[in-house]
């Protein structure tokens, strides 16, 4: 596991110098997944590394645990209020859509959770213009098999260092990395809205999922449920379709 770590580790540094950037940013959110990305850019350019805590409207244990992970690992951090500008656009949308009829309650929940992640996404990319930084994300591989990431939110990234990782090797990694207990014990969330968890969003657990890419057998209940996400989400995996020339 140390080996592949350092080979990470080394992989990131050679995707900065192959774009001729200066280093890496990351948003934290006080998750496993970017404390461990947050923690392999730090090896990676220990002075060129950056983290970012983008509080939305969040549970303000997000923000407590993202600091415990910036402060375990020594990594440079800023924190960027987006609580306001998303509660001001958001209702802007909403007031248009009930003008023309159009607005329904219930995608204002989802919607509400993808414009937070597409806020943050824009804010990361506003900060690595400066820095001149490449975007880090998250996404292990369950998440990307199952499409849960938001299109051009979450999943609006230069590099994805941890794609190839199942849920429980990212605790793995999180734990030789020295991430903060109290991360590694918090329940999987990606911050869309108050008490949302990902495995009671998705139907199915990180567990069943990490067992169905392994290619054992699972319920078939749970089965369904992500063969199921994986189909509906291919979109979200391919790049717009485009005609063919005429």
């Amino acid at each position: 596991m140390a080996e592949k770590i350092e080979l990470t580790v080394q992989w990131l540094r050679e995707q900065v110098g192959n774009a001729k950037v200066s280093g890496l940013v990351v948003g934290v959110s006080g998750g496993i997944d970017s404390a461990v990305v947050a923690g392999l850019i730090k090896r990676a350019f220990p002075n060129q590394s950056l983290g970012v805590i983008m509080p939305c409207s969040s549970n303000p244990r997000d923000r407590e645990d993202a600091l415990r992970v910036v402060h375990a690992f020594g990594l440079e951090h800023i924190e960027i209020e987006l609580t306001e500008p998303h509660g001001i656009l958001l209702h802007a949308v909403n007031e248009e859509l009930k003008a023309r009829n159009a607005f329904r309650e219930e995608a204002s929940k989802l919607n509400d959770g993808n414009l937070r992640a597409r806020l943050r996404m824009s804010t990361l990319y506003a900060i690595a213009g400066h820095y001149r930084y490449l975007v880090v994300g998250t996404d292990n591989a369950a998440e990307v098999y199952t499409g849960y990431f938001t299109k051009y939110g979450d999943g609006g990234v230069d590099l994805l260092p941890i794609t190839h990782l199942k849920k429980s090797e990212v605790y793995e990694w999180a734990k030789v990395l020295g991430v903060p207990q109290e991360v590694l014990d918090r329940p999987p969330s990606a911050g869309l809205w108050e008490n949302q968890t990902d495995e009671e969003e998705m139907g199915t657990t990180y567990d069943m999922i990490d067992a169905h890419l392994d290619g054992r057998e699972i319920p078939d209940k749970d089965k369904e449920i992500i063969e199921r996400l994986h189909r509906i989400s291919e979109h979200k995996r391919n790049m717009p379709p485009t005609p063919p020339k005429f």
